[in-house]
């Protein structure tokens, strides 16, 4: 199952530089993870500073 990026993004970006395949891009307010492209590997939520993400 994918991740996703919840509200307490501050849309820093530090997620979007850790994804090995550029899964996450900037959405409206806060970033974003395309689920077809995600490869549920995590890199994103342990380099998140809010804590935003988490497997949906």
């Amino acid at each position: 199952m994918a991740y996703v990026i919840g509200d307490a993004c501050v849309a820093c970006g530090a997620c979007a530089d850790a994804c090995p395949v550029s899964a996450i891009s900037e959405g409206e307010g806060k970033y974003v993870i395309d689920a077809d492209a995600c490869l549920d590997c995590g890199s994103c939520e342990a380099q998140c500073p809010m804590s935003a993400i988490s497997e949906g």
